[in-house]
């Protein structure tokens, strides 16, 4: 697999030069954007003005409103579809290139993510999805172990009279792996904010959750950062062995995220809290920069960090 020193080797023999080209793209986008707030800062002035009609012609009024309303869904529609373009080319040319190099063998699909199936197989999240969307999905082998990672996306809705306001279940990049051992029960690793918030009583709301029995472990670290729930209390503390245990803390200060962690029908199930889009082009700031390439790295490279640091490849388990 390549090192950051291979990718900023590729970074100033190929990737930079392909960002340059891709500039004329993003700055026409950036303009788009830039019609767009203009537009709907003058539709928002002139419908605050509508108050002090003596000081606008009343003929003008609705004329430049709508003209206004007009220019701001032109604006918005090239935008989008100049935008589109110029993420499926940077998507190809940078991204995908970044993926090769890293493991040529890894499969990248900028469209695809991981489907609902996969999604409700980790039991992670059990609240009803309205809405589920992703991208950037890589799938392939480290080492000895299989992997499939995309970002996700999932919304629920509430709707109340005729408004509907969208709500995020989970948002960021979502794995699973094969863990190389055959196990019966369902275990979870969820962030403990029940006991952060309310103490020694967090862990009476803990035990009346209803996904499992709730798991004490023995590492006061890990209990203060995670919460287990099992439905094996054997098997949860066989998965989550002390050097486990220290490999997720570990995980966890790395990436300073989220984490959620369930091990069912051998295979291990992560979910990384991100607020943002992740292989997006930038468009407000120039695109030949190191650090976006860097970043993009780093975050292909949580497949690896997640393997190497649960030791998924070790294979001292059989399945049977």
């Amino acid at each position: 697999m390549a090192t950051w020193l291979a990718i900023n080797s590729l970074f100033d023999s190929t990737l930079k030069n392909r960002l340059v080209a891709l500039e004329k793209q993003r700055i026409k986008v950036l303009r788009l954007g830039m019609g767009i707030a203009f537009f709907a800062v003058t539709g928002a002035l002139i419908f605050l003005s509508s108050s002090s009609l003596e000081k606008l012609n009343e003929n003008l009024f609705m004329p430049l409103l709508i003209l206004a309303i007009i220019g701001f869904i032109c604006f918005l529609i090239f935008y989008s579809i100049k935008f589109n373009a110029y993420k499926k080319e940077y998507k190809s040319k940078i991204v995908a290139e970044i993926v090769k190099a890293i493991n040529p063998e890894w499969q990248y699909n900028p469209s695809g993510f991981i489907n609902k199936k996969e999604y409700y197989k980790s039991d992670l999240f059990r609240k009803k999805v309205d809405r589920y969307s992703g991208d950037d999905l890589i799938h392939g082998s480290i080492e000895q172990t299989d992997f499939r990672c995309s970002e996700l996306h999932t919304e629920y809705k509430i709707q109340t009279n005729k408004n509907t306001t969208w709500h995020t279940i989970f948002r960021g990049l979502f794995f699973h792996a094969d863990f190389n051992k055959h196990f019966f029960g369902k275990t979870y690793v969820l962030p403990d904010t029940a006991e952060k918030i309310f103490g020694n009583f967090g862990q009476k709301i803990q035990a009346l959750t209803g996904r499992a029995d709730l798991v004490k472990m023995e590492n006061p670290e890990f209990e203060a950062l995670f919460v287990v729930y099992g439905t094996d209390q054997t098997e949860a503390r066989y998965i989550l062995t002390p050097a486990m245990m220290e490999a997720i803390i570990s995980l966890k200060k790395t990436l300073q995220k989220s984490i959620h962690l369930s091990f069912i029908d051998n295979r291990v199930y992560c979910a990384i809290g991100f607020d943002k889009n992740l292989f997006e082009p930038t468009v407000w700031k120039s695109g030949v920069n190191k650090e976006n390439i860097k970043f993009i790295y780093e975050l292909f490279m949580i497949n690896a960090k997640i393997i190497h640091e649960l030791n998924l490849n070790t294979r001292i388990w059989t399945k049977h």
